[in-house]
């Protein structure tokens, strides 16, 4: 089998982990049709001149769900400093838009948070619930000012 195909076996194969994630983590209820913080689309990345946090998810995933109440403080504490955007993977329903946007953002897991600096370059990459002042300190490590 030639490496292009294990990569695709590859990617495939975390979608359905993702997929079965959620069905684990579904909670109770609907979810709220409005995310906390807006949304983004991939074609919106790059340079934004501030720091950057962008975070890759679902509002059906638990601790996607749990991250999201963390992310609007941050984008409220520190407007103009600190960019912080969500992309929901599965918004559209569509496994060939989920699974493009989990290749060009080199995701295997969701939740997941990637950390741009001012330039737009990836500084750092985190996977799971992810507490603020640990986000927060993370910047502060990489010499990274909100």
């Amino acid at each position: 089998m030639s490496p292009k195909s294990w990569g695709k076996l590859a990617i495939l194969a975390v979608v359905m982990v993702a997929i079965v994630s959620v069905i684990a983590f579904k909670k109770t209820g609907t979810p709220s049709a409005t995310p906390i913080i807006s949304e983004t689309t991939a074609e919106e990345h790059g340079a934004t001149g501030v720091p950057r946090l962008l975070e890759l998810g679902s509002n059906e995933c638990r601790p996607c769900q749990m991250m999201q109440p963390i992310l609007a403080d941050l984008r409220k504490e520190y407007p103009g400093k600190l960019q912080v955007d969500y992309i929901d993977i599965w918004k559209d329903g569509s496994l060939r838009k989920t699974q493009s946007l989990l290749q060009q953002y080199g995701v295997k897991a969701i939740p997941a948070q990637i950390f741009f600096d001012a330039k737009g370059t990836v500084v750092f990459r985190h996977v799971g619930f992810y507490p603020k002042d640990d986000i927060l300190a993370k910047f502060k490590e990489l010499g990274i000012s909100q």
